[in-house]
Order: structure tokens, then sequence, then C-alpha cells
């Protein structure tokens, strides 16, 4: 999807400027109506929460001391994984937002939670509250688009090592804490401006590497050591080892969800340039994408099911998410705006679908098919092995197949 300002029918031509504003003013009022109404029922459910995802960790850890045995080393391992899920998606994500710190405990606030996570909590919340909430899709500015290290629009000039982003981003998703802590290192951007020797890259690369080792040694060390004398060490490792790729995987298919489907809208880094409130919410509106699901659906993902909200909305407490739905829902129909909500197998797709056809040629997949596929190859093998010209002339060729297969 190429950026909303360059788009031939743009889909907020129809807005007016006092449409947009008055946008805004809905949402606070959306907003603000639940400000007023947390309460007791909301501490209480973020406080269960916490509860019973630790009673789960600390269960599974117990049934793995036994973990030489199948069954026990399948429970084990299923029960550590939902727990290290809900650890990361509903509790630590959303409590590092801010979502609960009106309750003034110490224990469950953004300034003293530290998750079950490679990347330390500051540094997260700098990339991921300050920066990515921000510049939410906006090319250029918003990192997250891709993670600095995939072709996330059309306007991004094609290059050959795109070829490799959809195996770049499964081994991604495998070690997703790792890619994260990295990312928030601005590990790449201090390596291309030569700030890896600076006092304050020196630091955080200390406090990022600290925290790994802090996991590690949970994981791959203590909890396997408790369970030498049943005989299950070599178990334990492995089950902690899977949990965490389990929860690596689950958590980047989620994140992924939420902004990677075909149809979510990306801004040019010039259009946010004097942006009003009402402007911030309309692209937080048509930057996002939600998932249709069950309660444990949205539970498991953090209620990050409901991301179009969550972005409107980021420090409000997650439980109340699938209330507001229904309201943000019918603001996107009385201003003929498209509410992107799909199951999590369609949405699933759609991003990898995106990501595979970013890795190619413009128009190089869609004016594909079995028939003319040797002739494809052959230009795609050109566009990899040839000069900048060649790859700019062969696009050209892609451009016009795709407008005359379009016409």
């Amino acid at each position: 999807m190429t950026v909303i300002q360059k788009q031939a029918t743009s889909p907020i031509a129809h807005l007016t400027p006092e449409d947009i504003e008055q946008i805004g003013v809905e949402l606070d009022a959306i907003r603000q109506e639940i400000l007023d109404s947390r309460g007791a029922s909301d501490a209480a459910y973020i406080r269960r929460m916490i509860t019973t995802q630790r009673s789960l960790e600390l269960g599974s850890r117990a049934v793995l001391l036994a973990s030489i045995f199948p069954p026990a080393w399948i429970a084990g391992t299923v029960g550590l994984s939902i727990a290290k899920i809900l650890e990361n998606m509903e509790i630590g994500h959303n409590i590092l937002h801010g979502q609960w710190d009106w309750m003034r405990d110490p224990k469950i606030h953004s300034t003293t939670w530290e998750w079950d996570q490679a990347s330390p909590a500051a540094q997260w919340k700098h990339s991921h509250n300050e920066l990515h909430h921000t510049y939410t899709n906006v090319v250029g500015k918003d990192n997250d688009l891709g993670y600095g290290i995939m072709r996330v629009d059309e306007d991004q000039r094609w290059h050959p090592m795109y070829l490799a982003q959809p195996l770049l981003n499964f081994v991604n998703a495998c070690f997703f804490e790792y890619g994260i802590a990295a990312y928030d290192l601005e590990l790449g951007s201090a390596k291309r401006k030569g700030l890896t020797k600076t006092k304050d890259f020196q630091d955080r690369k200390k406090a990022v590497l600290a925290k790994i080792r802090k996991q590690a040694a949970k994981d791959y060390v203590a909890h396997p050591l408790l369970s030498l004398p049943t005989g299950s060490f070599l178990p334990t490792l492995a089950a902690n080892f899977t949990a965490n790729i389990v929860r690596n995987l689950w958590s980047h298919s989620i994140i992924m969800c939420g902004h990677f489907p075909e149809g979510v809208e990306t801004f040019e880094k010039t259009s946010i340039e004097g942006e009003t409130r009402g402007d911030w919410y309309v692209r937080q509106m048509l930057g996002a994408a939600n998932i249709s699901g069950s309660k444990m659906l949205h539970i498991m993902s953090g209620n990050l099911s409901h991301q179009i909200e969550h972005h409107l909305f980021p420090d409000l407490p997650s439980n109340r998410y699938a209330e507001v739905a229904p309201k943000v829902r019918a603001l996107f129909e009385k201003y003929e705006l498209n509410y992107h909500s799909a199951p999590l197998p369609k949405q699933v797709y759609s991003a990898w679908h995106r990501i595979v056809r970013l890795s190619l040629p413009n128009d190089w997949l869609a004016t594909t098919t079995p028939r003319n596929l040797p002739r494809q190859l052959r230009i795609l093998a050109k566009m990899t092995t040839g000069s900048r010209k060649d790859r700019a002339r062969l696009q050209d060729v892609l451009t016009e197949q795709a407008t005359l297969q379009a016409a």
C-alpha cells in the first residue's frame, strides 16, 4: 500500500477539516467517559490477571521438575508458554503504557515494572510509547514499520537484498525479543551514524546485555539446574527454549496483524507537519487493524486485537477496549472510513502477503501467473543481477504490464 498522500483516490478525501476536528472531539469524549469510570473492577482485573499469570508460571515450572516424563514436559511447556504470553502481552505491555498508573500502586506502575523480555523496560517505552505511538505508520519516522530492516512501501526503491525479507522476518519472529532489544537500542541507526562509541550508546548497550544475561540465567541456567535432581535438566532447558519461541512467534504475529495487513494505510513524513489532534486521531484510525475473535483471543493478544482502539487510546485500561470498540466502529461508519478488522488467520496471511509482495519489485507478484512464470522469473533474475538502470527499465515494463492488466 503506497502512502495515502500519493494514492489516486484518498480514503479521507471526502472529509473536511471540520469533519476531522469533530472526529477528534467525539473520540476525546469516548476517552473521557472511560477515564471517569475507571474504578475497583478495573483494578481487580489487572490484579487477578497478574495472580493468574504468576500461578500458571509457578505451577508450570513445578511440573517441569519432572519433565523427563513426556506428559509433564508437554503440560509444563504449554503452561509456561501461555504464562509468558500473558506476562508480555496483557500485563507487561499494558502496564508499561501507563494504563494502570492511576491506581497509584507502586508494584503495578509503568515506572517500576520490569518484564520478562530481553529489552529493558525503559528503552522499550522510549521506542514504543514515545516514537511508534507518536509517528504511527509514518514512513521514515515510525521505525516499527519494518523495524528498519524491511521494505514496507512501494515508494521505497526496490533492491535485490529485499528478496530475503520473508526469511528475515521469520527469523525475527522466532527470536523476536532479541530483535526488539536491538531495535530499542537503535543499533542499526547507531552503526550508520558512527555513534556506537558514545557514552549514551554504551550505557544503553550495557543495560541490554545485563537484561539478556538475567533472562538467560533464569531460563537456561537456574530453572534447569533445579530439575537436575530428577534428571530433567535437558528437558527443562528445552521447555524454556520452546516457551520463549512460542511467545516470540505469537507476539510477533499479533503485532504484525496490527499494522502490516494489506489495506492498512501509511503516511508521508511531511504529512504530519502542523498535525492537529483530529489529524492524529484519523492517522491512528487508518494506520491500524483489528483481529476479531473470542474473549480469550483478546486476553492472549494483550487486547492488541483491538489495535485501532489501543492506538486511539493507548493509556486506557486494556480490559475496556472491547467496551469502546462499538462506539469507535460507529464513528468510522458515520464518517465513511474503513474499520479494518478480520479473524486472526486472515490478518496473518494478509500481513505475510504484504511482506512477500514488497520483497519483490513493484507489480511483479500481481502480474505473475502460472503461464507467464518463466518470463517473469527471467525479469526478476535480470533485476537482481543487473544495474540500477536495468532495474528501473524493467520496473517500467512491470508497471506497464500491470496497467494493461487492470484496463
